[in-house]
């Protein structure tokens, strides 16, 4: 199963990783958007969420499943699922965020053969690196309907990982309580999520895969590099919400550069950051 799970995302890499900047590579952000589309599209009907940034139309994707037992009468809140498929301009994007998108598709094709407890939403954001402007269109969409969430999970750069004394750094008074190795996966929530945290914690600790966890009161707002993707605004709606990451340039030397290339990824890291999803995200109580 992990050979046949690691042969999948790296074929979905195979695919995403390109120059896609929606204006400056058009093509590549079209292509990696009907990739995604036809991806996701084998699992259920996709909803297109239109949005106008200065006269152009962007699209977020979303895909709906039902629960286990799709019960109306239950109304269990769903779990949002959500991964942005911009890249900065220049860049190929493989850790940013072409590994989100791959493990966003997995968790679609887990999700839909074994449905959970929870209505699931996955969602595949545009305009991230313009300033979360999908998902900020998205968590406004659902504030005005009143929609509640079980919890929010934004995949942010999630296949970096550098086993070296000293390849981690943190911001200002973080680096006493976290280790000096970039060799695990974190997740970054508000005060709300923390008993979710650490259960999810527990999970990706016990198949394997190094994880910590970092609650942020006032929105993250102390710590501003907590607040870099698509979670954040939720955070600002009230909504529970974790972010999933590599923790991005306090450990990936290609942030943002032309060298964030599919070479530099770990696969068996980023594989087991999606197994462990998969095992703490079909455990949310």
């Amino acid at each position: 199963m992990t050979f046949n799970l690691q042969a999948r995302l790296q074929n979905h890499l195979n695919e995403i990783v390109r120059d896609r900047d929606p204006y400056l590579a058009s093509g590549g952000h079209f292509y990696v958007r009907q990739y995604i589309s036809q991806q996701l599209s084998q699992w259920g009907n996709v909803e297109i969420d239109k949005f106008q940034i200065t006269g152009k139309t962007h699209q977020n994707l979303v895909l709906n499943l039902p629960s286990i037992n799709n019960s109306k009468k239950q109304n269990l809140a769903p779990i949002l699922i959500g991964a942005h498929y911009d890249a900065v301009p220049g860049t190929p994007g493989a850790d940013d965020n072409a590994t989100g998108v791959a493990v966003l598709l997995e968790l679609a094709r887990e999700f839909s053969s074994q449905p959970l407890k929870y209505p699931v939403s996955l969602v595949a954001f545009d305009m991230e690196e313009y300033g979360l402007l999908g998902s900020q269109h998205y968590a406004e969409k659902l504030q005005q309907k009143q929609q509640q969430l079980r919890l929010m999970i934004s995949l942010e750069m999630l296949g970096y990982c550098d086993s070296t004394p000293g390849s981690q750094s943190y911001p200002k008074g973080l680096k006493y309580f976290y280790p000096n190795q970039g060799n695990f996966i974190a997740l970054i929530g508000n005060l709300l999520t923390i008993i979710d945290m650490f259960q999810m914690s527990r999970k990706f600790n016990k198949i394997g895969t190094n994880c910590q966890f970092l609650p942020v009161p006032n929105r993250g707002l102390i710590v501003p590099d907590t607040r870099r993707s698509d979670h954040s605004p939720f955070w600002d709606r009230g909504y529970n919400a974790i972010m999933i990451t590599d923790t991005a340039n306090m450990r990936n030397p290609n942030y943002h550069q032309q060298s964030d290339t599919l070479e530099t990824l770990d696969l068996d890291f980023l594989t087991g950051v999606c197994q462990g999803l998969i095992v703490a995200i079909r455990n949310i109580v």
